[in-house]
């Protein structure tokens, strides 16, 4: 019985020396050896603000369906647009620089004469459903542009005056 008992010990122990063996896992952690760092290339995807976004197919939403602008610009229309405009929209908008609102210099250069009237005609509707309009509206911070219940001619002349800020 003594030597079946080291019998059995002996395989006992074998089998836990040749099965459970110390294998070292390397950990991570601090070495004073130098890592090369592995060179990430990530594509920046440029945002390009609403307020600078080029679209002259877009003629908006609202009464203002097609506008054909005279080679010449109308300077009574213009005398009359700067009025309202000083009147009506500096509360909110700067000719040149971004403030409340968008800044109408070179708008024609990025919106149709439609778009113009109609967001300056329909602000609401505009915002509502307009994708571009939706996308000044979160530009800005989320302030609506106010419907100052201008008319038709009014709006045209104030269309006019954008004509000359460049």
């Amino acid at each position: 019985m003594k030597t079946t008992l080291k019998i059995l010990t002996t395989l006992f122990i074998t089998l836990l020396i040749s099965c459970g063996g110390k294998e070292e896992k390397k950990k991570e952690g601090f070495s004073y050896e130098k890592k090369e760092p592995v060179e990430q290339k990530t594509v920046k995807e440029e945002k390009v603000p609403a307020s600078k976004k080029i679209d002259l197919t877009n003629k908006g939403i609202g009464p203002v369906k097609s506008l054909a602008l005279a080679a010449e610009i109308d300077q009574t229309m213009v005398t009359h647009g700067a009025d309202v405009y000083k009147k009506m929209c500096t509360a909110c908008h700067r000719t040149d620089k971004k403030f409340i609102g968008p800044a109408p210099k070179g708008i024609l250069e990025r919106r149709t004469p439609e778009w113009v009237m109609n967001m300056i005609l329909n602000p609401e509707q505009m915002t509502k459903e307009d994708p571009l309009a939706k996308d000044l509206l979160m530009e800005f911070n989320g302030a609506p542009m106010a419907n100052q219940g201008l008319s038709e001619k009014d709006a045209r002349s104030v269309l006019e005056y954008f004509r000359t800020l460049k």
